[in-house]
This record gives C-alpha cells, structure tokens and sequence, in this order.
C-alpha cells in the first residue's frame, strides 16, 4: 500500500543581514524544510497572509520595525494567532529583551551565535508543539461539524437526501470531496458526491468492486484515486475509505475522502461513518415499515372503481409522508341497487386500532347500504355500533347515495368535511351539519339536490386542507379556487392537480380524495 505523501513544513526566514539570512535557510533547508525569506517586517506580514507559513524564524532587529512588532501583528490576527514564531538576535541578548519578545508572543528566543543544530532543534521542538496544538483544534472543529452533520442525516425524510447530507456533511469536515455510497431497502445501490463544502451533492447509481465482504463493524483503509471514479481526486494521491455494516444481513456504508485531510487513524472519519450507517439502518427500517403500513391500508380500501353509466369517477388515497402507521381515513365507492353509495369518512388517530376502527365502520356502512336505508338511517345505525361496541371511538363520514341517471343526491353527514360541487366554474359547499359519529345527539334530515350534466363532485378528508399555519376557512378557499381553475381537466388529472398544488411533496395527514363527474 502507498504511504500518504506529507508536505515539509514550510519556514519563512526574517532578517535584514544576507549572509545571517543566508546561513538560517541553510540551516533548515538541510534539515528538510521549505524556506521562504523576508527582509523587512512588512514583507514579512504580506507573506504571512499569502503563503502557508508554518513557522517564522524572527529577527528582533528590522529596518522597518522591530521584530517584536512583527511577532505582535501575527499574533493579534486571529487567523494566525497560533503560528509559532521563533526570535534570533545578537544585540538585544541579555534577560530583560528575551522575557520582553517572549511576553510579547514569541515562542522561543535565540541568542546568537547560533549553532545549526541548536536552530533545527528548536525549529522541531516548536513547530512538534504547534502540529499537536493544530491537530487539536482541527480535531475539534470536526468533531462539531461531526455533530452537525449527525443531526442533518438523522433529520432527513427520505433516504435520497440522507445520502446527501451524509457527503456534504462528510465534504465539510474534510474540506474537500467526498462521497458516501451504501443500498436502499429494495437492494438498490446509491452513492452521493460532493465536489467540496460550497457544492450542491449529486445522487447516482453506484457499482462497487469493493467492501462488499466485510463482516459486522468498522474498518478503514487507503485506495488509490482511481478506485473512487466518482468525484475528482487531487491528482497522484489516496482515497481514505471508512466501511461500517451494522448487521450481517445488511450492506455496508461506505464514506470516501482524500486520504490526505484524514487525521492519523481517521477517528472522525470512523465515527461518521458509523453515524451515517445508523441513520441509514433507521431510515431502512421506516422505509420498510412504511411500505407495510400503506399495503395494509390500502388492502383496506375498495380495490376497483364501479363502473357507473352517466358519470365518471377518480379517487386517491396518500399516506402521510411523516407516519409509519396506517391511519383510519378511508373512503367507498360501490352501486347498491341502481344507486352509487359514496363515502368518505376519518377515524381519529394513527394506528392498528384507528385502522381495525375504520375497516368496521367500512364494512356496517356497505350492510346498512345492502339493507336498503337511507344515508341517515344509515349513520344513525353506525352510530348506535360505535356507542355499544366501540365506546370512546369517534369519527367523521359523509355518505350519498346517489342516481347516475338524474343526478339526484341523497346526503348525511357526520361531522365531515363538507363535499364541493363545481358547475360551469362556480364552487359550492354543500353543508349538513350533522354530529360525528361517536356521540349522543340528534341527526337532522338528509340533505337533498341535484349534480348538473358537466359539474363535478369532490369529497376529501381534512388531510387535503389542513395545515398548522392556516385556518379551515383559508384551505376551504384554496381547495374551491384550485378545483374551478381545473374543471376541463380529465378527472384523473383533477385529483392529481388537488394533490399537488394543496398538499405538496410532504404531507402530514392521510388525504383521500373522491370525485365523480356527471357526464
């Protein structure tokens, strides 16, 4: 395996006097060091700022300014306060001018003459010191952004932008490329790149030839560059790759980064990896449980639309983006003697009991429907099944039996969102104001009117409407200006148009939408 190249340290010489200067960058250019040479304090300064300085060998006495002055300037600058600075003089030699230039900044203090192997020792012995101090607090700096950067992932809704926030975390802490690769939970492999800290990560398919074997727990090791064809290495140099698996039956996560910018025995490296192989892991296990969730609701749900002369229908069911559990909207479309029975309906919560709740109240509506009663009779016979064997359940429905020859409309309602009729472009809330299901109280008279040729019906559950920075009233209006700007649409898309301009890409309800058009 190739060793990591590492720069030599880099001195920058100060002194007015070319032989003294001269023989200095002798000194430390046999000694293995990059020297760069100053004559004044103030070319001294400007050099500082330009050029990787690692250590300034200072003479106290400059044409410009005295060495002490230098010294101050480069430690007052927060961007170079810990840059080590070793003064060398011979006229300001006696006790008073070495405690003078050290309480002024200077790190170590030679009197001259100077021997050579008396510089290069100090040069080694400070700039040991100065390389633990760097190392230290780059160590620190990354541990934070190390933090940060576990936060991000474990915050990300999906496993596409975990990906990313894993390598832009990664490019960050390392200031340079970096990519994280590892599978979904369907088997599909991803790797997200990030050319450094300021650019956007990229997602792409991923082929590895490598790490694929490892048994459970962390390893690291070097690659060359060209093994990692998926970001732009430096030239000639290492790829330092971390390979974390949590289980056996799991693939593992892979995070590359230059291997130059890795601290001996890339501990911070290790640990993101880690990080990012949990948050992988938990994201796997949401994914997953997810999926089951929506199987189940959906298995729950009638399976195929009627298919009804006269009038056209569409419907959509979308599980909240921020739930694993399946939830207790559900809606019904099926013709019971000549009529469309329609419903929607929501029972509070968020779980295997609100779910089992729903499927029970599905199944009486649909009995009730078969027996041949009116909506009403229908919702107060639930209703009555609710309070005796369901006590403490509560729920919404909107049921309507409907003629698709006349269009004529037989309504109840529980407590339910009210349906939207749009006709030649105006909307209209049809209210009923009846009592959720779940309580003691009277429930009025159906409700009665007519779907003209051409006009649409639209019943929704509140997942469709509701949002934390609005009211009912301001998603009320939303959905009736949404729905008559896209009237002429084929129904299908009229649901799609619903969905996407009221609920976006992260919804935090169920939403059930059932529309019919008479034709």
């Amino acid at each position: 395996m190739r060793r990591v190249h590492v720069e030599p340290a880099t001195v920058l010489v100060v002194d007015d006097n070319p032989t003294k200067r001269y023989l200095l960058v002798s000194w430390l250019s046999r000694a293995g060091y990059a020297v760069v040479e100053a004559e004044t304090g103030g070319e001294a300064l400007e050099l500082v700022e330009v050029k990787p300085i690692d250590l300034v060998v200072l003479d106290v006495r400059l044409p410009d300014m005295s060495g002490f002055e230098v010294c101050e300037q480069i430690k007052g600058n927060s961007k170079h306060a810990a840059l080590p600075v070793v003064h060398v003089s011979a006229h300001a030699v006696d006790v008073q001018d070495r405690a003078h230039g050290l309480n002024r900044g200077a790190d170590a203090y030679l009197v001259e003459p100077i021997e050579p192997e008396e510089l290069v020792a100090t040069t080694q012995a400070v700039l040991r010191y100065y390389r633990a101090r760097k190392q230290a607090e780059q160590l620190a700096k990354r541990m934070a952004l190390l933090a940060e950067t576990t936060l991000a992932i474990n915050s990300a809704p999906d496993f596409p932008r975990l990906l990313a926030a894993a390598a832009q975390g990664a490019a960050k802490i390392f200031e340079g490329p970096a990519a994280v690769a590892t599978a979904t939970a369907d088997g599909d492999l991803w790797a997200a790149t990030c050319e450094d800290p300021e650019h956007t990560p990229s997602l792409n398919p991923w082929r590895p030839d490598q790490g694929q074997d490892i048994a459970v727990g962390t390893t690291f090791h070097t690659e060359p560059a060209e093994a990692w064809p998926l970001l732009t290495w430096r030239d000639d140099d290492l790829v330092g790759v971390a390979t974390t698996r949590i289980r056996p039956d799991r693939p593992a996560v892979h995070v590359a980064v230059q291997a130059a910018a890795n601290i001996p025995g890339a501990p911070v490296l290790r640990q993101l990896a880690q990080a990012i192989a949990a948050a992988v892991e938990a994201q796997r296990s949401y994914d997953e449980e997810h999926r089951i969730a929506i199987t189940l609701q959906r298995s729950l749900l009638p399976r195929r639309l009627p298919d009804v002369t006269g009038l056209d229908l569409a419907r959509r069911y979308e599980p909240a983006s921020a739930h694993t559990e399946i939830g207790g909207d559900f809606y019904e479309l099926t013709m019971i003697d000549g009529h469309l029975l329609v419903a929607i309906g929501d029972v509070a919560g968020h779980s295997l009991h609100a779910a089992t709740v729903m499927a029970e109240l599905r199944h009486a509506l649909r009995a009730y429907a078969v027996e041949g009663h009116p909506p009403g009779t229908m919702l107060t016979r639930i209703n009555h099944l609710m309070m005796t064997l369901l006590p403490g359940e509560v729920a919404t429905v909107c049921v309507m039996l409907i003629d698709p020859a006349t269009g004529h409309v037989r309504m109840s309602n529980a407590g339910h969102l009210p349906p939207l009729l749009i006709t030649d472009g105006r909307t209209e809330y049809i209210e009923d104001r009846g009592p959720l299901l779940g309580l003691r109280a009277d429930r009025p008279a159906d409700t009665e009117f007519v779907v003209p040729p051409g006009a649409t019906l639209v019943l929704y559950t509140d997942g469709l409407i509701e949002r934390r920075d609005a009211t009912i009233d301001d998603g009320l209006r939303a959905l009736a200006a949404v729905a008559s700007a896209g009237v002429d649409d084929h129904l299908d898309d009229f649901c799609d148009r619903l969905l996407a301009e009221l609920t976006g890409e992260e919804m935090s309800d169920d939403t059930a939408v059932v529309t019919l058009r008479r034709r």
